[in-house]
């Protein structure tokens, strides 16, 4: 197979029997605990936003809600954000964005989850404020200052500009590339 995780495609065509082994390498028990994500993620003395922002992402990855990413939900969070429609990646988003879950949006959260992006991928291009700013202008049309899903999925659509900068900065390949390449590292350890 090459070339293992290198870039998105390395990570794409390897074979589901590779990213089995690889998984049980790293966790032999078959779960994933949060504890153990933020380990293999190598993130240590991150900020509280980030650290709430890799509890929420595990949170959503945990499908059944039992505490750990077994290997399914695993490859089912890996393919959503790899090659997922772009309504599975949106109500995605929406459940990452929605940290009191009661089902809308604020620019609180919105604004919290941006700046924890930011804080674990050192990538401060644009103010988190002004993404928020914008997003909410162009798709809280009735202006109540929070979105619900269907608002949140039929404004980006809506809005090619909005919909490439939440590509942009949901973009997980690089934190998929950690986890291949300390998994990598760790096997040849």
């Amino acid at each position: 197979m090459g070339n293992h995780g290198s870039n998105v495609d390395d990570i794409l065509a390897e074979d589901m029997h590779h990213w089995y082994n690889k998984f049980m390498k790293e966790s032999p028990s078959g779960l994933i605990t949060l504890f153990e994500l933020k380990a293999i993620l190598n993130l240590k003395g991150i900020t509280e936003n980030a650290n709430s922002y890799v509890e929420q992402v595990f949170f959503t990855f945990d499908m059944d809600g039992d505490g750990y990413i077994d290997f399914v939900e695993y490859i089912a969070a890996i393919s959503l954000l790899l090659k997922g429609e772009i309504n599975q990646k949106l109500k995605w988003y929406f459940k990452l964005f929605d940290q009191d879950g009661n089902g809308k949006i604020d620019k609180d959260e919105l604004e919290t989850i941006f700046t924890a992006i930011q804080d674990i991928t050192r990538n401060r291009d644009i103010d988190p404020e002004e993404i928020v700013t914008l997003i909410f202008e162009r798709i809280d049309v009735k202006g109540e200052g929070e979105l619900t899903l269907e608002e949140f999925i039929d404004g980006a659509k809506e809005h090619p500009d909005i919909m490439e900068m939440l590509k942009n900065l949901m973009d997980l390949t690089p934190v998929l590339e950690i986890i291949v390449n300390s998994r990598e590292s760790a096997i040849q350890n």
